[in-house]
């Protein structure tokens, strides 16, 4: 080849982002050799970048996807990259990361390279496509940012935000930790703990904003139910006594050891005392009091009403909680 030719390579160089593989030069008649003669910059082993200086954030982005995406394997960004793209306020801007997660399948053969490390997963997610990207989903992005991270600070705010900006819910991040094994770091266990706190709390006013927003009838809230001069029966998130409606909002998360089944065998115990003495018990998830507000409110709404047709419940002791 004449190297002082032009190359057939004007509409891909006037493009972005400027970012191509070995193997897709060659389909130009472009060699490695060339490429250097054009002062192109090999930026990950068989990936190029088509002009000199430095790559964008789009460009890295790119590389990276394309270096971990050779031969026709799945890849998708995660970890901090994953969180930027998706307008985290507590992750770092892209041009300030060192380096870009990128999660393919266990099976890949692949090394972290440069600006990019390998993550492997033995059950790839779905992901999401962001700017034109295929993100991994926010709680397995958050997972493999915190596998990362020392910072107590940081590792709090980025699964808060997670939840609050209603990226996805405290059950779905915390899963995403316990199967990597990341709940034996103190200073993951302090964020999870005040993580749950905080989802509850947005799904109690989820909650409220239903029951008010679709003009239901008033409960009380927040009490434990007992029957008079007997045993305690539990709390539950709402109540109506008149129609021996309860509503309690399903906000458990898997746990590593006993604590899952014992908490999972606390629930059914409530739900079929109560049940036994004539009262509705109505679960709702936070992502169903995120998602179908509507679907609920009318779930709701047919308990409260069939309540006319059934027997009356016994009379139970309303305690504020």
């Amino acid at each position: 080849m004449n190297h002082n030719a032009p190359l057939p390579l004007a509409h891909l160089t006037d493009s972005r982002p400027r970012v191509l593989t070995l193997a897709q030069l060659r389909e130009h008649g472009v060699t490695a050799s060339d490429a250097a003669d054009r002062s192109w910059q090999e930026i990950l082993p068989g990936v190029f970048l088509l002009h000199p200086g430095a790559a964008t954030s789009e460009e890295r982005l790119h590389a990276a996807l394309l270096y971990a995406g050779r031969r026709g394997g799945e890849a998708m960004v995660t970890g901090l990259a994953a969180l930027a793209l998706y307008r985290f306020a507590s992750a770092p801007a892209l041009l300030s990361l060192p380096r870009i997660d990128v999660l393919v399948p266990h099976t890949r053969r692949l090394r972290s390279v440069g600006t990019v490390r390998i993550v492997r997963t033995h059950t790839p997610p779905r992901p999401a496509e962001v700017t034109g990207l295929p993100v991994a989903p926010v709680a397995r992005a958050v997972a493999d940012a915190v596998a990362g991270l020392s910072d107590a600070g940081t590792v709090r705010r980025l699964l808060s935000e997670a939840v609050r900006a209603g990226h996805c819910e405290p059950a779905a991040v915390v899963r995403e930790l316990t199967v990597a094994r990341l709940l034996n770091r103190p200073h993951v266990v302090d964020a999870v703990e005040s993580l749950l706190v905080e989802g509850r709390a947005i799904a109690e006013d989820r909650l409220y904003r239903l029951v008010r927003g679709f003009e239901l009838p008033e409960p009380v809230w927040n009490v434990d139910l007992r029957l008079p001069g007997g045993p305690y029966l539990g709390g539950v998130d709402a109540y109506w006594p008149e129609q021996a409606v309860a509503v309690e909002i399903d906000t458990r998360v898997p746990r590593q050891g006993e604590g899952e089944d014992e908490e999972w065998s606390e629930t059914v115990r409530k739900r079929d005392a109560l049940e036994r003495l004539g009262v509705t018990v109505v679960h709702f998830t936070p992502r169903k009091l995120r998602d179908w507000p509507e679907q609920q409110a009318a779930v709701l709404r047919t308990a409260l009403t069939a309540a006319e047709d059934r027997e009356p419940a016994a009379y139970l002791v309303v305690l504020p909680r």
